[in-house]
Parts: C-alpha cells; sequence; structure tokens
C-alpha cells in the first residue's frame, strides 16, 4: 500500500526551490521528484483558508473558511476558525481513511475534533502564554495523543519562549517510531512564515530557518527508514501561500471614519457603523451593515472609487462581493473588496488618527513581509514531491494549489470526487 508525507512549510516561496536544491534533505525531493514552481494560493492568501484548500481541493466558496479569523466588526481578537466541522466539504484525510488508510494529522489548522485516527490540531490561540494549553486540545486532539505525548512534550507549548514547531516535530517523530508511520501523514510547521513576517522575505535569518527546516524533514526520513516503509513513502513538500515586502500600512477604518460611515467614542471603541473594514493583511474587507440600503451602497462604493483614484494611497484593485464570487470563488462577510497596487498591508484598528502608517499594536499591519493578497501578485508558493508514485523530472510552472488535494489522492490511488482542482497528471505515475 502506498505511504504519504506531506510536510507544509508555512510561507514556503517559490524564489527558495533554487536554495531548496542546495540542503541535503529537502534538496533530495526537488532532485528525486518533479515540482511546481508557481503554485498559486487562494483568495485571500491567508493561512487558514489556503490549508482548507490543500486539503479538500477546493476554494472558500464550497470549503467555508474565507478568514483565518472569524470577523466581527468592532470586536478585534475574534476566535479563529478552528475546527474540522467548519469545513463544509470532505477533506482527503475522510476519503483516505473511508479506504482503509491509516491517517495522521499533526499541527495542520481547522483540524480541531477532525475523526482522524491520530490529530493533533492547531487549536492553542496564537497568542496564548498560559501553562494550560491542553484546555484547547482536549476534546479536539486524540485522546490517545494526548495521554501518550502531552505531558512529556507540553513545555513546548508554555511560556514565552513556546515553539510549537519544536512540539510538532517530536511528536511526528515519536508517532512514526510508535505507530510504524501511519499511512497518511500531515506535519505542518510554522516558524518560516514567522521569520519572513518580521525580518522580510530575502533576509538572511530566512535561509537559516530553511537550513532548521531541512535538518528537521531529514530526522523525519531517518525515523521512517528505520521504524517505517520508506521505500513505499511518497514525500511531500508544499507551502501554503508565500509572503511580500510590506511597502504601505494604511488604517483603513481612519479614512472610513473620516468620511463619515462610522461612528466612534472618545476610546476609539465603535459605537456604529455603515461600513467597516476587516484586515485580510494584503486585502481588506469592507462590510456594510445593512447591504440592503442602496443609497448608501453607493456612496460607499463612489468613495472606494475616489481611494482607487487618488494615487496618495495606492490602492489598485476594487472587487465587489459578486465580482469576487465570480472572479476568485470567494465568498464571505464583505460587500467590497480593496487591495493595493503594490503590497500594502490593511490595518482595522480603531485606536488611532493617524492614515499611514503601523501603530505597535496594529497587528497585521506592523510586519515587514505579511500576504493575503491576490493569488498571483503574491511571492507565490510551490509544491514539490518524490516518491514511487510520483514520475521524475516534470517542473510545471503555474497551478492553483486547489489542484494540491487530487494530485495527493492520486499518490495514494485514491480520487477526490465533485471538487475544483484537478490532478496534476505529469506527477503521477
Amino acid at each position: 500500500m502506498p505511504k504519504l508525507v506531506v510536510f507544509c512549510l508555512d510561507a514556503l516561496c517559490s524564489q527558495d526551490i533554487a536554495y531548496l536544491k542546495t540542503l541535503p534533505n529537502l534538496g533530495w525531493v526537488v532532485q528525486n521528484g518533479s515540482y511546481v514552481l508557481h503554485a498559486e494560493p487562494i483568495y485571500p492568501s491567508l493561512t487558514y483558508p489556503c490549508h482548507v484548500s490543500i486539503l479538500t481541493g477546493n476554494y472558500v466558496d464550497r470549503h467555508g473558511i474565507p478568514h483565518n479569523e472569524i470577523v466581527k466588526a468592532g470586536q478585534p481578537n475574534q476566535p479563529w476558525y478552528n475546527q474540522r466541522s467548519d469545513i463544509l466539504c470532505p477533506t482527503l484525510l475522510d476519503v483516505a481513511k473511508s479506504q482503509g488508510f491509516s491517517t495522521c494529522s499533526i499541527s495542520w489548522p481547522v483540524t480541531g475534533g477532525a475523526d482522524f485516527d491520530l490529530n493533533m490540531p492547531m487549536i492553542v490561540p496564537i497568542n496564548y502564554t498560559g501553562n494550560q494549553p491542553i484546555q484547547f486540545l482536549e476534546g479536539n486532539a486524540t485522546d490517545e495523543l494526548l495521554e501518550r505525548y502531552y505531558e512529556p512534550y507540553a513545555h513546548f507549548l508554555i511560556g514565552e519562549d513556546r515553539n510549537l514547531d519544536q512540539f510538532t516535530m517530536a511528536l511526528a517523530l515519536d508517532i512514526i517510531r510508535d505507530y510504524q508511520q501511519p499511512d497518511v501523514m500531515l506535519i505542518k510547521m510554522c516558524d518560516l512564515d514567522s521569520v519572513r513576517h518580521v525580518n522580510g522575505i530575502s533576509h538572511p535569518a530566512v535561509m537559516e530557518q530553511l537550513k532548521k527546516h531541512d535538518l528537521q524533514f531529514g530526522q523525519i526520513i531517518n525515523q521512517i527508514k528505520n521504524f517505517g516503509s520508506f521505500d513505499e513513502t511518497n514525500f511531500v513538500i508544499l507551502g501554503d501561500h508565500g509572503q511580500s515586502d510590506i511597502t504601505q500600512a494604511i488604517n483603513m477604518n481612519v479614512l472610513l471614519k473620516e468620511a463619515g460611515f462610522m461612528q466612534v467614542d472618545d476610546d476609539g471603541k465603535l459605537i456604529d457603523f455603515e461600513a467597516y473594514a476587516h484586515s485580510a493583511s494584503l486585502s481588506a474587507w469592507i462590510e456594510l451593515k445593512d447591504p440592503s440600503d442602496t443609497t448608501t451602497k453607493e456612496n460607499i462604493a463612489r468613495f472606494l472609487f475616489s481611494l482607487l483614484e487618488n494615487e496618495d494611497y495606492g490602492i489598485g484593485h476594487l472587487y465587489t462581493k459578486e465580482q469576487a464570487l465570480e472572479q476568485f470563488h470567494l465568498a464571505g462577510p464583505f460587500d467590497f473588496i480593496i487591495e493595493g497596487e503594490r503590497p500594502i498591508s490593511f490595518n482595522s484598528t480603531l485606536q488611532t488618527n493617524s492614515v499611514f502608517g503601523a501603530p505597535e499594536y496594529s497587528g497585521y499591519a506592523s510586519l515587514k513581509a505579511s500576504h493575503g493578497g491576490l493569488p498571483y501578485k503574491d511571492e507565490t508558493t510551490t509544491f514539490i514531491a518524490c516518491g514511487p508514485n510520483v514520475r521524475k523530472g516534470v517542473a510545471v510552472d503555474r497551478l492553483s494549489i486547489v489542484d494540491e488535494a487530487p494530485t495527493l489522492a492520486a499518490f495514494l490511488g485514491l480520487n477526490l470526487n465533485d471538487i475544483s482542482g484537478k490532478p496534476i497528471q505529469d506527477f503521477i505515475l
């Protein structure tokens, strides 16, 4: 029976392929397999929606996860999508399990409570620094994994120096040993994304992080050689999105407030609104309180068009809700989407009166590099595969990440039916 290991590096970019080729372990996959140079994310190119598309082969309008956060006007720091039940369609692991494959997912987003054989979801809130992360895992992770591995490795999830990647790797290596390598394994790593956010997409720290991921992947290979079925395993290295260096930050709700579409109190707390902006980092969603109020909707549309025409703002794209659905298969709690002509980070804070700049508390807008923009404009990601069911030496220039799930399924001899993506036939033996 064929096996599959997916090693996901959050924010792996197409520009990294040349460097990956020089590394002993990740380079082995490139040299002995095939790859996609430009794997385009979905819109918006945020982590959680992209991970769901990778796993389902569908766009947002069919899988139902439009953003990392469950956004709500005037209420920042809302919960993130994290439950498998939030996804509206089958996943690759659901189908694999139904066909007799053993399934394992470690630190993959939006898998809380999933009916996989072994599941440790990415579910502890990103800003949590307390000493009881188990409260978020109980009822969402597989009981057997919590009983077996939580206590030995809980220190990786606790305190200011917590590191999810260390927790992920500890579990991955033990699971390969203790369960003789589950047939289908998803292993998701976060640190490359963090390094790029903080330093920029081409900073020397990025190369150092890729070296760390190379060592981690080498450990996985060795563990499979010792305890698993190396010759039957198809290895896949992929990213969920790329990143772009930010050229400017705009506090979009300040503009809406100044235009009279929003009312706030003296502390900047939202009182009422006709239009509110949600940040998707390199794009912004404009939500109308009453979309049926055609007069107000037309006034807001004219205002947004005026921003588009003003070169000071650098906004190059404006879409209606209907256009977003038609062009990008994107549905969500918005009525308009705006995006910069160049990489502009949009903030939703009301705790400032400045239109431009990124205050310390500005979340997405305070980063040096980010994502969340149009699929073809972000520095794209990549998809690299090698193994007994993968053709060697094929290079595909460009496709969508929705094509990855059916390709992964094909490596296992499975079909995913009624999805948006198509398998990369040139990759499949």
